[in-house]
């Protein structure tokens, strides 16, 4: 791995930097272990360290709203933490909760810092081609955090240059929302011109490319063009206090074309395509494998863009995805999102053809085998299981950790033995989340638990056990996605175009379910249904990835009753040491009923940042 990934420069030199005023040399000698700016501008380890620290701002969201709890597919089992407020509308704009407008903004400075200020070094030092390409990592690491900016709290304020310590703040109002994706495109488009496709070289891994600059550029034109932007009047006070509107006021169908455009631009990049377990050396394809070791496979195909950060993210994210008594618990699937997912056949549970059994349990192993090539363990349904989880597609036991499955991050028969109580030591280490089971109610005195963890993302060369975790990505972008955002946005425009099914067709067939027009022919060219038919197959495909909860805001679908009402199994009542028997834990019973007020489409902004800014409008509501 290059330079750039392993130096750290200490966070007096970073904020040094950040200020790049005056403040930062009060002092006449610096000492030996302080750098001053001009120092910093004359070593590459220094230089690519400070790029390293932009980049580092990205961060990982495995604690933020959109994984652990803000949409209808997760629920965190702790009481009192953050998205259990949020989910319960008791926060304001004094709450700072996931305060990512400052960081973001500590990311654009740093940023401009950076491209202002890489020309200082010698060409001797770094050669003119490797300035270039730097400046453009930067400029994709600005529109990366103006974006997020944009879809958490809408129009921003727009920086261009260094502000110094003595900056009126209260010249810079918000940017009316079309000016800050015609800035975000051009930061983009500024980027990609200097940046390769792909990287010849894994010591590049984790650093943007192309592909990463026109896959933002296809999540922002998205964004554009749903109906959250695209002339919605829930945001017709939305104004400057000069009265500028900041919210287009007129639906624009034109932004679909450019959402379709744009994501098939990605699709049309040489070098990428959906993962499958055959690019690993397997003969035979399994869908199983496919899609788990999609998330697990270092440098593969599909990946567009991601970050490497091993042993740290990888133990919070194994740990609280797994049953007790090996883990924590705390990151639950919810019934709402188990029933997204379709049968082996292709058809949603609710099908009357799709043959789900919603009573009764399996009395044979899952003839499947998946996953068996490589673990040498049946990944899918086992005897014994409820019926509801048999026959499911491969994705749903990739991404779904349910009562009775054998626990994934166990890598010997003793460590398996570890989450079983006595009476089901068979090796097999299946989770226990009826009552008086090891990760029930009963022994841990948990009733927020939905008797579902979600698996995805989870390696089963780990152990939960030890607390040992093996390496790998954090996906932020993927080919599937890019995949089905052009099929969205040509369905808005063209729902007969032959491409609408191409695409959505590919990630099922990844997944090893029928094409959708065999399953559902009802659906080919009629806009409405096909449009039902995709937000499901991104729900499905992108579960737990942080999509569903921007799908269901840019959609304005949040204050739906059926998203706000959040089933589980029934892991409260005594099953009377039943265990695995207990029918009446299969039994959808309610959560919780979720506070929606339309105000949340938009994050407020934090009262003290207002209290800074004069010129700076709260979003409204807040």
């Amino acid at each position: 791995m290059n330079n750039i990934f392993k130096n750290i420069l200490l966070g007096s030199i970073a904020l040094c930097l950040l200020l790049s005023g005056p403040g930062c040399k009060y002092l006449d000698v610096a000492p030996d272990n302080l750098l001053t700016s001009d120092m910093l501008w004359e070593t590459r380890a220094n230089a690519e360290g400070y790029l390293n620290q932009v980049y580092g701002r990205i961060g990982i969201p495995a604690d933020d709203y959109t994984m652990l709890g803000g949409s209808d597919e997760t629920s965190c089992s702790i009481p009192g933490v953050n998205v259990r407020h949020m989910t319960s509308g008791n926060w304001n704009a004094q709450s700072n909760y996931w305060y990512y407008w400052g960081q973001n903004y500590a990311g654009i400075r740093q940023s401009i810092v950076f491209e202002q200020n890489i020309d200082k070094i010698s060409d001797v030092v770094i050669g003119a081609d490797l300035k270039k390409q730097y400046k453009a990592e930067a400029l994709f690491l600005r529109g990366w955090f103006y974006w997020k900016l944009l879809r958490q709290y809408g129009p921003f304020v727009k920086i261009t240059g260094q502000l110094s310590l003595n900056e009126d703040y209260n010249k810079y109002p918000r940017a009316p929302f079309n000016e800050c994706v015609e800035h975000i495109n051009d930061l983009l488009d500024r980027a990609a011109a200097n940046l390769p496709a792909t990287w010849s070289s894994s010591s590049n891994y984790g650093r943007a490319n192309k592909a990463s600059c026109l896959a933002v550029k296809s999540q922002l034109t998205l964004w554009a063009a749903s109906p959250l932007w695209n002339g919605n009047p829930r945001f017709a006070s939305l104004k400057n206090k000069d009265g500028v509107a900041l919210a287009p006021s007129q639906y624009d169908v034109n932004k679909w074309r450019a959402a379709a455009n744009a994501a098939k631009a990605v699709i049309d990049l040489t070098g990428y395509r959906l993962f499958t377990n055959l690019d690993e050396g397997d003969s035979q394809f399994d869908p199983y494998l496919s899609f788990r070791n999609l998330f697990l496979t270092n440098w593969n195909t599909e990946i567009l863009f991601s970050t490497n950060m091993a042993g740290s993210w990888q133990w919070g994210h194994e740990v609280r995805c797994a049953p007790k008594p090996g883990g924590y618990d705390m990151q639950n699937a919810t019934q709402n999102v188990v029933d997204a997912f379709y049968m082996r056949n292709g058809r949603t549970i609710d099908d009357p053809l799709s043959q789900y059994v919603e009573t009764g349990f399996v009395q044979v192993d899952d003839p499947a085998n998946w996953g068996k090539s490589k673990d040498g363990l049946n990944r899918g349904y086992v005897k014994g299981n409820a019926n509801m989880y048999a026959n499911r597609e491969a994705r749903f036991y990739v991404s779904i950790q349910y009562n009775g499955k054998p626990v994934l991050p166990a890598l010997t028969q003793d460590d398996r033995n570890f989450f079983s109580s006595d009476v089901n030591k068979d090796g097999t280490g299946r989770a226990e989340f009826y009552y008086s089971g090891k990760s029930g109610v009963g022994v841990n005195n948990n009733g927020d638990i939905t008797g579902y963890d979600v698996l995805k993302n989870v390696s089963p060369a780990s152990n939960i056990r030890t607390s040992a975790v093996v390496y790998r990505p954090f996906i932020h972008l993927r080919l599937a996605e890019m995949y089905l955002n052009y099929a969205e946005a040509l369905n808005e425009i063209e729902p007969n175009n032959p491409d609408v099914l191409k695409y959505v067709n590919l990630v099922r067939q990844r997944a090893g379910v029928p094409d959708l027009q065999v399953v559902y022919p009802a659906a080919v060219g009629n806009q409405n249904e096909m449009r039902k038919r995709l937000l499901q197959e991104r729900q499905v495909e992108l579960a737990f990835e942080g999509d569903r909860y921007f799908t269901l805001i840019r959609r304005l679908m949040m204050n739906d009753s059926k998203v706000q009402t959040i089933y589980r199994m029934n892991t409260i009542t005594n099953d009377g040491n039943q265990g695995f028997a207990f029918t009446d834990f299969n039994k959808r019973t309610l959560l919780q009923t979720r506070v929606w007020n339309d105000k949340m489409y938009l994050f407020p902004i934090a009262q003290s940042d207002i209290d800074k800014n004069a010129s700076l409008v709260q979003n409204p509501g807040w």
